[in-house]
């Protein structure tokens, strides 16, 4: 628990503190948000807001990780370490896009293509590194590695784990499109995987992850970074976390499940991610078959303002949204714990 502590408030206290620090900075070079011209009409104002906030986040996650296994006596683990890695990896594929919006003043940085590609290469050499460095289960799992226990052999659990990968890095992408939405919605999966990993920690012979707390640490820092960063991003934003930022935490959350063995249980911890995207998904297939719109504009969290609710109305009821689904993952989570103790 102490370890725990540490690596989430040392996180939390670099990326509170970092983050103004990078500000000032960032003003200083006018690396500023370019804000899409098809967006929300009130979205104007944002333009020229500070972005790259994700790097303080990135510095959060670093600094937490690794003093919170300072004379604690917890253990640096190969599984660990491959999630920073590809999360910072991700982060740097978030930072040049980023980059090249500022440049080029415009809303489109790195091409479709190369983004993809990028992101591709990350997943795949970290799904590589899970089978043959951290020894992770291929077997499909909700909230254990036997449950269901499907073995999905190594080539298939190569592209179940880029799938995963993949679309949670875009889907958080996606949600970061209101002062503090992605931040707090994060930080409440990344708590619920917190808590998921401990207790893995504590019943070793059930989960069958013999890095549990160590994963667990890098869902605390990564937790503390958002919040820790939200002091600064919460409407009326003065910093953007950017593609930095939201690419990073989405794999974050992929790579999580991936190694702690519960998959099929992040959409729900997820969900507000996962119902974002679905809008999206809903819009584009709707105006290419029948030539409407569903939504007034997608992702969901503009058709409501179009609709009329205040930005930070929008922000907090998501929020809302986001800690019921992470309770209800939590909640599937422990029912099933009871479960195999009464089958005990």
């Amino acid at each position: 628990m102490i370890s725990l502590f540490t690596s989430g408030g040392v996180a939390l206290l670099i990326a509170g503190f970092g983050t103004p620090i990078l500000l000032r900075w960032l003003i200083r070079w006018r690396i500023g948000q370019h804000v899409r011209e098809d967006g929300p009409a009130q979205h104007a104002a944002k333009q020229g807001t500070p972005t790259m906030g994700g790097i303080a986040m990135l510095g959060g996650l670093l600094a937490g990780y690794a003093l919170g296994h300072i004379g604690t006596g917890a253990q640096f683990t190969r599984s660990g370490w491959l999630v920073v890695l590809a999360v910072i990896a991700t982060g740097l594929v978030g930072a040049t896009d980023d980059w090249l919006k500022v440049s080029r003043q415009r809303s489109l940085g790195l091409n479709k293509r190369a983004k993809f590609g990028l992101q591709l290469a990350i997943a795949l050499g970290f799904a590589f590194a899970a089978l043959h460095w951290a020894g992770v289960s291929t077997h499909l799992s909700f909230t254990r590695w036997d449950l269901p226990g499907t073995s999905l052999g190594t080539v298939a659990w190569v592209i179940w784990a880029v799938l995963i990968i993949v679309g949670g890095s875009n889907a958080v992408n996606l949600t970061d499109g209101l002062d503090g939405l992605a931040a707090g919605s994060s930080a409440f999966a990344f708590s619920c995987l917190t808590i998921i990993a401990y207790w893995q920690f504590r019943h070793p012979a059930i989960y069958r992850v013999p890095h549990a707390l160590d994963l667990g640490l890098v869902a605390i820092a990564v937790a503390g970074a958002c919040v820790g960063f939200l002091w600064w991003n919460a409407a009326p934003a003065r910093i953007i976390m950017g593609d930095t930022g939201s690419l990073a935490l989405g794999t974050g959350l992929a790579c999580l499940a991936l190694l702690m063995n519960v998959q099929l249980l992040l959409p729900i911890i997820g969900g507000l991610f996962v119902v974002v995207t679905l809008s999206v998904v809903v819009q584009v297939v709707s105006f290419r078959l029948f030539h409407r719109r569903l939504l007034r504009m997608a992702p969901l969290h503009h058709h409501f303002e179009l609709v009329g609710w205040p930005e930070t109305t929008v922000t907090i009821r998501f929020w809302i949204f986001s800690g019921l689904c992470t309770a209800l993952g939590l909640g599937l989570f422990y029912a099933d714990f009871l479960s195999v103790g009464r089958l005990g």
